[in-house]
């Protein structure tokens, strides 16, 4: 494992392995015991200048490519995953704090995401249509946009990259990926090392390991990439749609969530308290989609609240390489401080603690919460930890208002023993996904993802990655002569 971090430790910029040249380094730490992985020098303005014009200057050679070629470098890449999935586990642990099942479970999407990656190569499809005018044809050819800026987060670095990066290529595109500072190998260099094994010609992936202490905007101004696919909170998302539409740059924007899980008054309890205790603490509660709150019928919260409390304590916490550990640690303490002290207040404000965690160094413990007033912040916010929000209602128009009422619409789910009585509810809400009889936290090659409200602007997955990663070009042909007014 140690070899990740000492040899991928660098940027990749034009098919080359350097070091960036700014004045200062990124410290990548393991979040659970505290040590160094990695040291990487940062990456200039200069440098992510020369990583666009590298990608720039490798991407019509590629667009050109036989797509039956392209997809041979997928193909591979998918391979090489296969061949070092324990390995890439390893880091993935060391440097996320993802428990075992959180590494799998990042890995087995991961994988899915590259093989639609193979057929995306082959689908665009050019249209031929009609025109008023005699003798003409209209040719409507779907082609790459140029190159695309990813910037990747830190809670599924090594998926999410994959997510923007592989389709881009697939599509006849240069890619240049700026990996959270945070997950600098699994999100950033590691992807470029497959690809780079995998056949890819060199500068048409490039990685930038930096910051906007040292970079300000210039990735998102420069004038080479026409989209910029961004996953991250929806704070730094408003700038970046700001920006990108400033210079009439298209934002692919996959944002923060404050999911609900609802139990109508015929679910399944037993059922829906696995469904609801894995949406809320995978990965730490970690995720977008994750179920921030839980929304429980009055006459089975009495049940529900018993068992899913006791299942919670049931949780083990600690080192995210024992396979028995469920919540491993936050990503550092910032990000603790911030779950320790929304807790807090919320407590402060009224709320009770079923479950009331502790919080050692990044070891953020699981937290339910119920009676939270109405007012309080803690149900206005994302909250990216393990901690839970119980509440009663009455009724599903109770429900409905409820689960509408917040900025967010990401994600979600409702359980019932009538489908069509929760697809019903589902069509109430406003999300862009949401799941019957299942968890909050889905993500499928070929289906929509995305969100509305503040959770984000455009979808990934299938043909709407296709439609994000590409542009239409109207080539018209007159066959005969047509007649002008003068």
């Amino acid at each position: 494992m140690s070899s990740y971090f000492t040899d991928l430790a660098q940027q990749y910029i034009g098919g080359e392995w350097r070091p960036g040249t700014g004045s200062w380094d990124i410290i990548d730490f393991n979040p659970y015991d505290g040590e160094k992985l990695a040291s990487i020098t940062i990456a200039t303005v200069d440098e992510v200048d020369e990583a666009y014009r590298a990608a720039a200057a490798a991407q019509k050679e590629w667009a050109a490519t036989n797509p039956y070629t392209r997809r041979a470098v997928f193909e591979k890449a998918l391979r090489l995953i296969e061949d070092r999935e324990a390995e890439i586990s390893e880091v993935i642990t060391a440097e996320l704090g993802g428990t075992r099942l959180k590494a799998a479970f990042e890995l087995h999407l991961a994988k899915e995401f590259l093989r639609e990656s193979i057929h995306l190569a082959l689908r665009p499809e050019g249209k031929i249509l009609p025109s008023p005018i005699d003798g003409k044809e209209n040719r409507l050819y779907r082609v790459p946009v140029g190159v695309v800026g990813v910037i990747s987060p830190f809670n599924f670095p090594f998926l999410l990259s994959i997510k923007s990066v592989a389709p881009a290529l697939a599509l006849g595109n240069g890619v240049v990926l700026k990996p959270h500072q945070n997950t600098p190998i699994v999100g950033g260099s590691l992807v470029a090392k497959i690809f780079e094994e995998a056949g890819l010609p060199g500068g048409l992936l490039n990685v930038v390991i930096t910051d906007i202490a040292e970079i300000g905007d210039a990735f998102l101004e420069h004038p080479v990439p026409k989209v910029i696919s961004f996953t991250g909170s929806d704070k730094v998302g408003r700038h970046v749609a700001t920006v990108c539409a400033s210079l009439f740059k298209r934002s692919i924007l996959e944002l923060g969530g404050n999911s609900a899980l609802v139990v109508l008054d015929d679910a399944d309890v037993d059922y829906a308290v696995d469904a609801a205790v894995f949406s809320r603490y995978v990965h730490q509660g970690q995720v977008c989609m994750a179920a921030n709150r839980v929304l429980v019928d009055s006459s089975l919260q009495a049940e529900f609240t018993e068992k899913f409390v006791a299942k919670v304590k049931s949780l083990k916490v600690g080192d995210p390489r024992d396979l028995q550990t469920v919540v491993g640690p936050v990503i550092n303490s910032s990000q603790a401080d911030a779950i320790s002290g929304a807790v807090e207040q919320a407590i402060a404000e009224g709320a009770t603690a079923l479950v009331h965690g502790s919080t050692t160094d990044n070891l953020v413990e699981p937290t339910v919460l119920t009676g939270v007033p109405a007012d309080s912040s803690i149900l206005q916010q994302e909250i990216f930890g393990p901690v839970a929000i119980l509440m009663p209602f009455e009724g599903e128009e109770e429900a409905v208002r409820i689960v509408n009422d917040t900025p967010y619409g990401l994600s979600g789910a409702v359980h019932t023993a009538d489908i069509e009585r929760g697809v019903a509810f589902a069509k109430q809400i406003d999300t862009g996904m949401f799941h019957v009889n299942d968890g909050t936290v889905h993500d499928e090659p070929l289906v929509p993802f995305g969100g509305e409200k503040h959770s984000g602007i455009g979808r990934l997955n299938g043909e709407t990655t296709i439609e994000a990663f590409t542009t239409q070009k109207w080539i018209s042909v007159q066959h005969g002569r047509s007649a002008f007014p003068f």
